[in-house]
């Protein structure tokens, strides 16, 4: 629907000045909007990297706590096959096997026969 032009040329004016008004308080506005864009995007990147340092350090320290304790299990199992093996040793030193026995039945058979 056209508007109809005023025939009194104040009010010609004004429309104008009204017209223009408009526009600059939309350039304001929208220049308001970009900066706060602006501002909210630089904020957001500073959060996200935060967090991703955070969220590293986080990994860091996980991953440090899982080397320590897989050292301390290699070492722990390290310890029990050395316990176990001396333990065996003992075991046949006390109750020696049967192809061991054989061979000291054999010797001291042989001792006793000359």
């Amino acid at each position: 629907m056209p508007t109809r032009k005023p025939k009194n040329p104040e009010m010609t004016q004004a429309m104008n000045s009204l017209n223009q008004a408009a526009r600059h308080v939309r350039n304001a506005v929208q220049g308001k909007i970009s900066a706060v864009r602006g501002s909210a995007a630089t904020e957001l990147a500073r959060a996200k990297a935060a967090a991703l340092r955070q969220t590293d350090a986080a990994q860091q320290k996980m991953e440090s706590a899982l080397n320590k304790a897989e050292a301390r299990l290699h070492k722990v199992i390290a310890r029990a096959q050395q316990t176990l093996d001396k333990a065996v040793r003992q075991a046949e030193k006390r109750y020696p096997s049967s192809a061991s026995a054989k061979k000291g039945a054999a010797k001291k058979a042989a001792r006793t026969k000359k």
